[in-house]
């Protein structure tokens, strides 16, 4: 493990991947693949609901963890992932499971079915403040949002390994926007993820600042810019294969040509193209046929 996922291990007292037992629940027969409901406990004893994608007919090649993005819809989560609502370009778990992949899409805690009295795709008056408080109630306890993120995310892995058949060489993480930088601190914090897709999610902290550019709760962890930049962290990652795709147009992406090239090592492919934040069909293809030859 690198210095820096052990400092920041350290730091945020993040616990150490163990088995994760899940419960099945209803499948659902799609074309070229099946969906099923599971849930999981969670480090707070939380119930964790996910989307098992699996390919139709045959044994999964590898398999991946797919984050979904924020986009101020806190009422869509792994019901994206799965084409139900919202982007197209955000449908990664039945495009991937019918290229022979297992695919893990998680809620994260407070979306879609992780909010706070309010279960479902329907917006709720309060899901902004329920995810402001799922930060503010763990740092008044001198906790932090990003160790229960990276924990869920370890347990999505960790759910994945335990599949029957699964090659652990050929498990990885994969996400866009908020799924991006969860996608990009988990993978350089647990060496069991083989690869990493990150969407819309690399730029400098100091280009984020001078612009004016939010940071998500999610990063809110005291002394984080005294401790890393964007480049540490995916240098972290190496020497195991990282896709970095990003926008011109896409403050959350703004320098990312820049962080890359920071890096030593060729293990990185970026995608650079001419758009804003959202992905686009072109994007969303692109990261699809990537992660799918890292897994087969």
């Amino acid at each position: 493990m690198t210095d820096l996922a052990t400092t920041l291990r350290a730091r945020l007292g993040l616990a150490v991947p163990a088995p994760v037992p899940f419960q099945r629940g209803v499948l659902s027969a799609g074309d070229g693949y099946t969906r099923e409901r599971i849930e999981y406990r969670g480090l707070e004893g939380d119930g964790i609901p996910a989307f098992l994608f699996m390919p139709a007919g045959r044994e999964p090649s590898g398999g991946v963890a797919v984050f979904h993005q924020h986009n101020g819809e806190f009422h869509f989560g792994k019901s994206e992932v799965a084409g139900l609502v919202g982007s197209p370009y955000q449908a990664f778990g039945p495009a991937l499971a019918r290229r022979g992949l297992a695919v893990l899409a998680p809620d994260a805690i407070s979306f879609e079915d992780r909010r706070a009295g309010v279960t479902g795709v329907e917006p709720d008056t309060y899901d902004w403040l329920q995810h402001y408080n799922a930060l503010n109630y763990r740092l008044i306890d001198g906790d932090t949002l990003m160790r229960k993120c990276l924990d869920d995310a370890q347990r999505a892995v960790s759910v994945l390994l335990q599949l029957p058949g699964m090659d652990p060489r050929r498990v990885g993480v994969a996400g866009h926007s908020y799924g991006g930088y969860t996608s990009l601190y988990h993978a350089a914090l647990d060496e069991r993820c083989q690869f990493a897709a990150i969407s819309g999610a690399v730029c400098s902290i100091e280009t984020r600042r001078r612009a004016g550019t939010g940071f998500t709760l999610f990063e809110a962890v005291p002394g984080l810019a005294q401790l890393l930049d964007t480049h540490d962290v995916l240098a972290a990652i190496g020497p195991r294969p990282v896709l970095v795709v990003s926008g011109t147009q896409d403050k959350y992406s703004r320098d990312a040509d820049e962080v890359v090239a920071k890096v030593a090592g060729g293990f990185i492919t970026a995608l650079r193209v001419e758009r804003g934040h959202a992905l686009d069909q072109a994007g969303f293809d692109a990261l699809v046929d990537w992660v799918a030859e890292r897994a087969s």
